[in-house]
């Protein structure tokens, strides 16, 4: 009775554009009070006060339980109801039926803003039949059973680690870097340097994963000795040279994390520096750490993490070391595609999203054309008025406003000042596949 009340209640806007009221995340990391772009985000989208004494690390915008939007127009009742349970009630219409056909009737991505001030963990996100194990023998640390590929998506000058460096590059650092090798051990450090990319792949690969394996389980003590040889080293190698990028790293990541082997597994990995408007994508089983800066981030609608460094959280080193790829090389930096002169699109190679940039300048207008499958749009900067092709009436927006668009909807956008806006979507690459 209650379930026929609600969808009754729902009906005139079933297909709607909707506000959302989105969710914060302050983790230890996140950038603190007014320097935070989640902040203000946050404090726009919420009509809440920033506390300048609180971090604000993630903005998330979808139907994920562990942050969840909600609709900002009421019930009949008078109560707020959770997108999730909104279209729930027709995720046919509201999604698409391709969408649903493919993933069921919940979003298949969920949409974030990062402000990052100090480095996330050493991480790596599970593939499906990966997720479901852990989700099932440790829901407690593993809270869903979906994989998690993600794009990044550089606002500001933005720095990640992220996948494995090639074998000569790693030989250099064993070369340069002697308290790896005190870590790791002498037998283990020339398997590397006796190894060529002629042995092939797979031998690469494990004698990757051999080194590797052995410095993420080094015991704390080994751990302690170790980093604090490598920043003494360091400090007093500072007064004849110049340090190099990743040593100057490895030394602000000490600060930030005393005594953890993040800070020398840092070596092993490729130091990215992102533009604004440029990004990159993480596919399962990939180890990678945002270090810096602030990016809009969309994934599969998942929360799983995998973690071994760099983190007070729960670490999970067995597993970490078992589940990755061992890939090496730069990844793949996107620059987008652009639709027209003020949108770029971002599409990685995962089906369950895309990514939009519109930076509009004032008094221009743009379209995005109707799509089979639902999008959010979030204001980053400014302030303007959308129009869409199902909406009897305008919708002024400013910097915080989040949107719903359901499947089917074009929408106009026209900028009252300089505007910013990235919407996500489903990769519309997958409504092209047979």
């Amino acid at each position: 009775m209650e379930k026929s009340v609600i969808e009754k209640s729902m009906k005139p806007k079933q297909r709607s554009v909707q506000r959302l009221c989105c969710s914060v995340q302050n983790y230890d990391w996140g950038k603190i009070g007014p320097d935070s772009e989640v902040a203000r985000l946050y404090a726009s989208n919420s009509g809440s006060e920033i506390d300048p004494e609180k971090p604000y690390a993630e903005f998330w915008m979808g139907t994920h339980d562990s942050g969840p939007s909600f609709l900002i127009q009421k019930d009949a009742n008078g109560m707020s109801m959770s997108l999730k349970e909104w279209i729930s009630t027709n995720s046919n219409e509201l999604l698409g039926h391709k969408v649903v056909q493919k993933w069921g009737s919940d979003l298949p991505f969920l949409f974030k803003v990062l402000s990052v001030r100090k480095a996330l963990s050493i991480q790596a996100h599970p593939d499906k039949d990966l997720a479901k194990l852990l989700h099932k023998f440790m829901p407690s640390a593993y809270k869903d059973d979906n994989h998690k590929p993600e794009m990044a998506l550089a606002i500001t000058h933005f720095q990640a680690l992220c996948g494995f460096i090639t074998l000569e590059e790693l030989k250099a650092v064993l070369d340069n870097v002697p308290e790896i090798v005190q870590v790791v051990g002498s037998e283990v450090a020339n398997q590397v340097f006796d190894t060529t990319n002629e042995d092939g792949e797979d031998k690469v690969k494990s004698v990757l994963r051999l080194i590797f394996t052995q410095l993420m389980s080094a015991t704390k003590e080994i751990v302690t000795t170790a980093t604090t040889k490598l920043k003494n080293r360091l400090h007093m190698e500072n007064q004849v040279r110049q340090l190099t990028e990743k040593e100057q790293l490895v030394l602000e990541l000490e600060r930030q994390y005393h005594d953890d082997i993040g800070v020398i597994c840092a070596f092993f990995l490729n130091y990215v520096k992102l533009s604004p408007g440029e990004a990159l994508y993480l596919g399962a089983n990939e180890p990678h750490a945002y270090v810096f800066g602030d990016c809009v981030e969309c994934m599969a609608t998942s929360d799983n993490v995998v973690r071994a460094g760099l983190t007070p959280k729960h670490r999970d080193v067995k597993t970490l070391c078992s589940m990755l790829t061992y890939n090496q090389g730069c990844p793949e930096i996107l620059k987008g595609v652009a639709l027209n002169s003020y949108v770029t699109r971002y599409l990685p190679p995962f089906d369950e999203f895309e990514v939009d940039r519109c930076h509009l300048p004032q008094g221009e207008s743009v379209e995005f054309p109707a799509v089979q499958g639902p999008s959010i749009f979030v204001v980053n900067f400014g302030e303007g008025i959308i129009y869409t092709s199902d909406f009897t009436g305008d919708i002024n927006i400013t910097q915080g406003e989040v949107l719903f668009v359901p499947a089917g909807t074009e929408i106009g956008i026209t900028s009252a000042s300089e505007l910013h806006i990235y919407r996500a979507g489903v990769n519309s690459k997958s409504f092209k596949l047979p």
